[in-house]
């Protein structure tokens, strides 16, 4: 069974380990679900990239030193979903807003069949095996996600928006724009009209017969949505002027060593606690992590290291105080729970005298303006956003 160690070396080590199979091999077994006792067709990354305990660009860097862009196409254009969800959904905020009092109101209302799903007790045998594996391990098989939503949509007949928030959870990689924008593109409102229905015989193919044929709804209508809002453009975020400063790790981004700003010098590191709604093994796991992540980047720049979960203003600007600096820095949060967050958190520090600063990563800047159609647009540019970072 696939266990995730929160540190950085485990990252990288299971970066290290995948490396090699992300060509030819990762193309042709990545939509086998072969259970949680076997994942070796797969990367397993997921739960690391999402917090950025390895980066996107580490990544795709990494994979490119062994295969050529042709070969790892498949790979890479994976890991870019990830990042494309984001920048659509930063172009959006209104569609995760909107998730958000759906949510609200589906949770206040007593919905039939709700509690069987959650529990994996509906009688669909590689459904509830996947609610069961999902609550044990925090992760589940990408093609296994896409089953599972269009079971819980299609022949459960169950509100999206609670299935989306189970997964975001439970799931150790949950992210707030793939899982949204994922379950909604099941459900036929993301790609308008266009949704996915599970094939019984593809489940029992594609997990290798551990699964017979289920009894599922095999045609449905799309759910009825609305046109997408016009995207907004991407804010500029001004690179923080050279000075001293005291880094801020969110769960959002854990290690932000290879992408500070020039002329940045850091006098402090702090981590402020978990923010995102989720079960007590996934909460353990990001707090374990954000934990390992201040020590290992307080000792790379040798200076002090504050808790890890104060998100009180004054003791924060007290604490910078303290290191002599009245000022702080932080990765930018993409749309989701930390960002609001830290805009809250940026206004209280001002009022005991300190700055808040921003920085968006290389990464981001060049990828999220083009998440404004579909992934197959955007994936057009992926090669260009290779280039300008020189990963190939």
């Amino acid at each position: 069974m696939t266990a995730f160690e929160p540190t950085r070396a485990a990252a990288v080590a299971a970066l290290e380990r995948f490396v090699p199979r992300a060509g030819q091999h990762y193309a042709e077994q990545r939509n086998f679900d072969f259970g949680p006792e076997r994942r070796d067709n797969i990367s397993v990354l997921s739960p690391y990239i999402r917090h950025r305990i390895i980066s996107e660009q580490e990544v795709v860097a990494a994979v490119l030193t062994a295969h050529s862009p042709a070969a790892a196409e498949k790979f890479i254009q994976e890991v870019c979903w990830r990042t494309y969800w984001k920048g659509w959904l930063q172009q959006r905020p209104a569609v995760w807003q909107q998730y958000l009092a759906d949510l609200e109101h589906q949770n206040s209302r007593k919905i039939y069949g709700l509690d069987a799903a959650l529990g994996g007790e509906t009688g669909i045998e590689c459904f509830d095996h996947w609610a069961r594996e999902l609550r044990t391990t925090g992760y589940l098989h990408n093609h296994a996600r896409m089953w599972f939503a269009s079971i819980w949509i299609f022949t459960l007949r169950l509100p999206w928006q609670l299935g989306a928030d189970f997964f975001l959870q439970h799931l150790l990689d949950g992210d707030p724009a793939s899982n949204t924008l994922s379950w909604r593109w099941v459900g036929g409102l993301q790609t308008i009209g266009k949704h996915y229905v599970a094939s019984a015989d593809n489940i029992e193919r594609y997990t290798a017969g551990r699964f017979a044929r289920p009894d599922i709804a095999q045609h449905a209508e799309p759910l009825l949505g609305v046109d997408h809002p016009h995207p907004v453009a991407v804010a500029t975020i001004s690179a923080p002027p050279p000075r001293r400063y005291v880094l801020i790790l969110t769960e959002e981004d854990m290690y932000p060593l290879d992408t500070l700003p020039k002329g940045v010098e850091i006098a402090g590191v702090g981590a402020v606690g978990v923010v995102q709604p989720c079960a007590p093994n996934v909460a353990a796991f990001k707090q374990a992590a954000l934990q390992n992540a201040a020590s290992d980047v307080s000792a790379h720049f040798g200076v002090a290291v504050v808790s890890t979960e104060s998100w009180n203003a004054q003791s924060l600007a007290d604490w910078a105080k303290e290191c002599g600096v009245t000022d702080m820095l932080t990765a930018e949060a993409p749309a989701g729970f930390v960002a609001p967050k830290l805009a809250q958190l940026m206004q209280d520090l001002a009022r005991h005298g300190v700055k808040l600063h921003f920085f968006r990563r290389k990464w981001d800047d060049l990828s999220w303006p083009h998440a404004r159609k579909g992934f197959f647009a955007f994936k057009e540019k992926i090669p260009t956003i290779i280039r300008e970072l020189n990963l190939a």
